[in-house]
């Protein structure tokens, strides 16, 4: 396993592991976090342990297209059960992913050095977020990293105070980056939730042609 120095860079993504872990340590800085994202690379760890640096093979990604909406959801859709923002308060998102606590997982990966980090992502217009409203309370979002030039949106991690409400933001900005011609949403590794919402896998190799990267041997 490859141990990054404060300044190094990454190797090659052809050295991941099975589990697609590619390296340990390093920083989050803002140049290392958007070399990561142009590569296929994001961190993933949790607060117990150092920087842990992922690209997976296959990779789980949501091509717009596919996107699957229940007829429950259509229901709510109708009845504007919600309201939806965008990038109106990225900082109680992102702080709000940490908050929440989830099954089989001990910790959160949201540290505050994350949240420090992306949001000067944010700052620089890369870290995106959705705000799901009910009665002017915040009840939903999620957050993730939009590589524009590339037509690549990065979902990073999503919230719910009330049933449905991620969900909800996450079909309002499916919706929204197919407007704007997006042709992938990196969901990065499977669940059945994602995968109930029309998210796929597929290889790494295929995945980094979307971003233009070439394999690396």
């Amino acid at each position: 396993m490859h141990y990054l120095q404060h300044n190094e860079k990454f190797p090659p993504i052809s050295e991941a592991d099975e589990q697609g872990l590619l390296a340990i340590g390093g920083d989050l800085s803002i140049p290392r976090l958007i070399y990561a994202y142009n590569h296929g690379i994001f961190p993933w760890y949790d607060d117990s342990q150092p920087v842990l640096w992922w690209s997976p093979d296959p990779r789980m990604v949501l091509f717009p297209e596919k996107l699957k909406v229940s007829k429950s959801m259509k229901k709510l859709f109708k009845k504007e059960a919600f309201k939806v923002t965008f990038d109106q308060d990225f900082e109680r998102v992102i702080e709000a992913c940490a908050e929440i606590r989830r099954e089989g997982q001990h910790g959160t990966w949201i540290t505050p050095e994350i949240i420090k980090s992306y949001r000067e992502l944010h700052e620089f217009n890369l870290a995106r977020s959705v705000e799901v409203w009910q009665d002017d309370n915040l009840v939903g979002g999620l957050y993730g990293i939009y590589l524009k030039e590339q037509q690549v949106f990065c979902g990073e991690s999503m919230f719910a105070r009330v049933s449905n409400a991620s969900k909800y933001g996450f079909i309002t900005l499916v919706n929204q980056l197919k407007d704007e011609g997006v042709k992938l949403i990196d969901c990065q590794v499977y669940t059945k939730h994602l995968e109930s919402l029309g998210a796929e896998e597929i290889s790494r190799a295929r995945f980094l042609k979307y971003l233009e990267i070439p394999i690396e041997d």
